[in-house]
């Protein structure tokens, strides 16, 4: 049985470029896809908060000289491409989906309206958040954040590609990084670990949003983190 009734799933933009690294590779939407179908199973709601970065990252942009609003646009708009390609892998396997953006794009996708989406929750449909907060010099860490206290989630679960939970250091830089099994916020921000930005974290500690860091390039990982079972590392609040 599940131990969370309403999630929220953040994936990186990077997850879903796979091995190659950049663009969408289709047996990674595809194997995601279906493990959410596996939590959709066990009764969860689910919404969704997608990154862009296979496509584009503002602070990239930012950092060559383009002005850091413009390229922050242009990153929301890659989270709505990544919303869209898993809509797709999502409704080809029978999921109902909904996409929700900050931005307005009405041909492509719903304007986000929490009540609206707290029913397609209640209605066991999928919803993908797309295109941050609407605002530059936010993350999508931030935005899933800020969506989970707005949807009164329990948990967010944070789907990594390249480390299984929260490292005291970069793991592929420092073979002698140790693995944490639990966390508080205030350690991630004090610590300076990466795990999310420090608007993201500081926004989970003070509305009390567990947030659970794992791989997402174990298939199954999802089903375990909902079910329970401890895998990665859990952030939690100062208690």
């Amino acid at each position: 049985m599940s131990k969370y009734k309403r999630i929220i799933l953040k994936l990186s933009g990077e997850a879903l470029a796979g091995e190659q690294g950049y663009g969408i590779d289709p047996s990674i939407i595809q194997s995601i896809a279906k493990q959410i179908k596996e939590i959709i199973e066990l009764d969860v709601e689910v919404a969704v908060v997608v990154g862009g970065g296979n496509i584009w990252r503002g602070m990239a942009g930012s950092a060559k000289g383009m002005d850091r609003a413009t390229a922050d646009y242009m990153g929301m708009l890659a989270t709505v491409m990544n919303s869209l390609a898993l809509q797709d892998s999502l409704e080809n396997i029978e999921v109902e989906t909904r996409v929700q953006t900050s931005i307005e794009m009405r041909q492509v996708a719903e304007p986000y309206i929490r009540r609206k989406a707290i029913r397609h929750l209640e209605k066991k449909r999928v919803v993908i958040f797309a295109a941050g907060t609407g605002n530059p010099y936010f993350s999508t860490d931030t935005t899933a954040a800020l969506r989970a206290a707005e949807i009164e989630a329990e948990v967010i679960l944070m789907a990594k590609n390249k480390v299984d939970g929260v490292y005291s250091a970069d793991p592929s830089v420092d073979a002698t990084a140790k693995k944490y099994q639990t966390i508080t916020y205030l350690d991630l921000l004090k610590d300076g670990l990466a795990v999310m930005d420090s608007t993201a974290s500081s926004l989970c500690m003070d509305n009390d949003i567990q947030l659970i860091v794992f791989s997402i390039m174990e298939e199954g990982n999802i089903k375990r983190a909902v079910l329970g079972e401890e895998i990665g590392t859990i952030v939690r609040g100062n208690s």
